[in-house]
């Protein structure tokens, strides 16, 4: 009995995580639904996932997009009538209320931290819109964010500067749980800019004293070294900035400014975090790196679980160092 409760606890859990970072449906634990039904011939299950997603006071401030709860409120519905349960009207009001719906080009997704707490993020419904993809979040955010709440250490007390902060995810992570003392969001396409300030205000950060945050416009062909000691980053990261090969020269070259100017005392931490879709793309970038003089060591994996993504996606971690 003790051990089924458990299981009923994990699996609202995964649906509830699932839900609100509007994962792919078919990574829903249907299967341990289908055999409760089956086994019970009652909507209790579906009444307690109803109520840790739809019904959800998170879902009312940060809804995830019109479509896809039409489509998980139907999944529902469907594998309840197959079961022969008896109808559950709150799952019927639900769907009812995003029948009519309108569409937007934006949605809420929340991503649920151990402590119980959640980043909530306005994100593009569209992967690439506005000419960027900065507008989502990416795996490797999300792998480089478990990364992070593993290794607290090291960003407790530092400034980090993160270069190509999209839309937010991994820095608020880290400022809501690794204590850094000063971090700066960094991008330079100014939808992006404007999405990680409301998403930045979104999450409160802007209101608290602690970490001291910022957001910059970094051009990574611009910035000079007078300018990033200004920021004087102890530690730097980055996620899925090696994507394009037409940007890894000047990455590279903005890489090797931060490796000269180090911070006092020591030299910063550079991380990167990449999901590596063109090899050869990802091979020319360390191609680069070596002939600027930047030596890397592969950080092994894996991490903790704690966000719902992708894992069969190659994501591969560096440190870089000269």
């Amino acid at each position: 009995m003790e051990h089924s409760e458990r299981n009923r606890v994990n699996v609202l859990r995964d649906f509830q995580g699932s839900f609100f970072a509007m994962s792919r449906l078919v990574s829903f634990p249907w299967t341990f639904l289908e055999k409760d039904l089956e086994s019970n011939k009652s909507s209790d299950l579906i009444s307690d996932i109803l109520k840790q997603t739809c019904l959800h006071s998170l879902c009312r401030k940060f809804p995830p997009s019109v479509r896809f709860r039409r489509l998980f409120l139907s999944e529902l519905i469907r594998r309840q009538e197959a079961a022969d349960c008896d109808p559950l009207d709150e799952l019927y009001d639900a769907l009812a209320e995003v029948v009519g719906a309108e569409e937007t080009a934006e949605c809420y997704k929340s991503y649920l931290l151990p402590s119980g707490d959640a980043v909530s993020l306005l994100e593009n419904v569209a992967l690439i819109s506005e000419g960027t993809t900065g507008l989502v979040t990416w795996e490797a955010a999300l792998y480089l964010a478990e990364w992070a709440l593993a290794h607290r250490q090291t960003f407790a007390g530092r400034t980090v500067l993160e270069l190509g902060s999209g839309v937010g995810l991994t820095g608020i992570t880290i400022c809501r749980s690794c204590s850094p003392d000063r971090y700066v969001f960094s991008d330079c396409h100014p939808s992006v800019l404007q999405k990680l300030r409301n998403n930045i205000q979104l999450n409160s950060l802007a209101e608290q004293a602690s970490p001291a945050v910022s957001v910059e416009d970094v051009d990574w062909t611009a910035a000079t070294e007078e300018r990033l000691k200004q920021i004087g980053a102890d530690t730097v990261i980055a996620a899925d900035v090696v994507y394009d090969p037409d940007v890894v020269g000047s990455l590279v070259k903005l890489l090797s400014k931060i490796l000269r100017c180090p911070s006092p005392g020591a030299p910063p931490e550079v991380l990167i975090c990449s999901t590596i879709r063109n090899q050869e793309t990802y091979s020319g970038f360390k191609q680069q790196l070596e002939k600027a003089g930047i030596s890397h060591h592969v950080i092994p994996g894996p991490v903790s679980r704690v966000f719902p993504y992708n894992r069969v996606s190659d994501i591969e971690m560096i440190k870089l160092y000269r």
